[in-house]
């Protein structure tokens, strides 16, 4: 079965707010509401076979009854694969058994998974919930709403759980996120797409946030049309996007997931900037938004990058004053994340990339989708060729530009590069590297000056830096010019 869920999670504040809105009306217990306690074990090999391919497989009591379920991968993050067989427990609990799930598409995937090592399943963590359960209906839609409250148990550790879920029973996504998205404004509900599964594996290596999610390659096949193709690259940022959204929302985020946050939400701008022409359905008002948030989340600044290349060379050379000055702080970037309105554009985004393909009467030209990609990718290229002829001249914010440029060209050839020759695309992101190295490298040099030359009324010193930083501007603008003018002589492989 392909189950389809919104998960979110509920701020300490609302909480007791949002039980009453679950569960009673005017004071008085609701009839159609339901509580149950589940305890449940979760499997996986001592190698975490299950883990790696984010398969999870457990066996749960739920009341007096016990259910097997296995829970595999789905299309996205908000669909999942699930096999569900109730078990007799007449003498207590049942034992695992896998076979269980033999012919069934989970069941394939659990598999693949264990190969030859389904003996060595034992339990790696375990949950204990009170769950407040609810049918809601409302226009175009039925869903399960769930309310999880308990705690994630694994080798000694504990961590609390307390979250909602909205299941879609029968309706549309478009109304299951509409219904969601009162919940979300009334009691300010974030959106955390990770799982329980996850958040045990995640405590069972004594870790205090998952795994920083990346961007995967992703495949677009002929004949999909242009709106099909935006909304599956729409689809494939939201998978790397929301999950370190949620652990920065959390506020249990790593320097890397917070960086993956702003690559995921460049990767967003960047197909609807390039392809947003493609569907029909784009709201305009996405790409304000996106900016919006990209800016508060940092900016074109990248302290990291700095802090692992730049500063120490600049310590090495004797500078008495090598550390960058505090940003500014504005507001904090978990409440960012977990505003109404960011969990607004999410829900909005995850609608758009579920949604069902819109016809239109326009023919695609002479060469389909990639004739189309092609065109999108020339014209980047063509701006980009321009800016190398005039590089040497252009003024820092104009080399910027250049490079946000670069970015985007190779954004855009990621998403479709399914379309055309992969080792014709592998050498021409290769001779693009370079460029875009060394582009990085003048930018960060820049940003820099811009940091000291703050420090300089209250902390002279600053001056040592800001003339080791001018000595290597020359050999940096150099290197930029040449690698950008090498690049731009040899034409695209489309």
């Amino acid at each position: 079965m392909n189950e389809i869920e919104l998960k979110f999670q509920v701020p300490a504040a609302k909480r007791q707010a949002l039980l009453r809105a679950l569960t009673q009306t005017k004071g008085k217990a609701k009839a159609n509401v339901k509580t149950l306690r589940l305890q449940a074990q979760y499997f996986d090999t001592p190698d975490q076979r299950l883990a790696k391919a984010h398969v999870s497989l457990r066996l749960r009591q739920e009341g007096d009854a016990w259910v097997q379920t296995l829970k595999c991968p789905g299309e996205n993050r908000w669909t999942r694969l699930e096999h569900e067989v109730p078990r007799a427990a007449d003498s207590g609990e049942p034992a695992l058994d896998v076979a269980l799930h033999a012919g069934t598409a989970a069941g394939d995937q659990l598999a693949a998974a264990l190969g030859d090592q389904a003996a060595r399943l034992q339990v790696y963590y375990a949950t204990d919930v009170q769950r407040t359960l609810r049918v809601l209906r409302s226009t175009g839609v039925q869903a399960e709403v769930a309310l999880d409250v308990g705690e994630i148990r694994a080798d000694g550790d504990r961590r609390e759980l307390h979250e909602i879920e909205f299941e879609l029973k029968s309706g549309s996504v478009d109304a299951l996120v509409a219904l969601a998205a009162r919940w979300v404004e009334r009691h300010g509900l974030w959106v955390d797409v990770i799982s329980k599964a996850e958040r045990g594996q995640q405590l069972a290596r004594h870790a205090l946030a998952v795994a920083p999610m990346y961007a995967q390659e992703m495949v677009l096949k002929e004949p999909y049309s242009p709106d099909a193709a935006l909304r599956q690259m729409v689809g494939a940022c939201l998978a790397h996007l929301l999950p370190n959204a949620a652990e920065v929302a959390g506020g249990v985020a790593q320097p890397e997931h917070v960086h993956q946050t702003r690559v995921a939400l460049r990767r967003l701008r960047t197909a609807l900037r390039i392809y947003g022409d493609w569907s029909p359905a784009v709201d305009a008002d996405w790409e304000s938004a996106l900016a919006t948030l990209f800016g508060q989340l940092g900016g074109v600044r990248d302290r990291d990058a700095l802090e692992a290349d730049l500063l120490p060379a600049l310590r090495a050379a004797g500078a008495p004053l090598a550390e960058l000055p505090a940003e500014a702080q504005g507001k904090a970037i978990d409440d960012v994340l977990r505003a109404p309105a960011t969990t607004h554009l999410w829900l909005a985004l995850i609608v758009f990339a579920n949604g069902a393909e819109q016809q239109t009467d326009a023919p695609l030209p002479v060469g389909g989708l990639r004739a189309l990609a092609a065109a999108k990718l020339d014209h980047l290229h063509s701006q980009l060729a321009k800016d190398a002829k005039s590089y040497a001249d252009f003024a820092d914010e104009q080399r910027h530009r250049a490079r946000r440029r670069l970015k985007r060209l190779r954004y855009a050839i990621e998403f479709a590069a399914s379309l055309f020759r992969a080792k014709k695309v592998q050498a021409y992101l290769q001779r693009l590297k370079p460029a875009q190295d060394a582009l990085g490298e003048y930018n960060d040099l820049v940003v820099a000056e811009q940091a000291f030359a703050q420090l300089l009324p209250a902390q002279p010193e600053a001056w040592f830096a800001l003339g080791w930083l001018a000595a290597q501007r020359t050999e940096l603008l150099d290197a930029s010019e040449h690698r950008l003018g090498k690049w731009a002589k040899k034409p695209g492989f489309w």
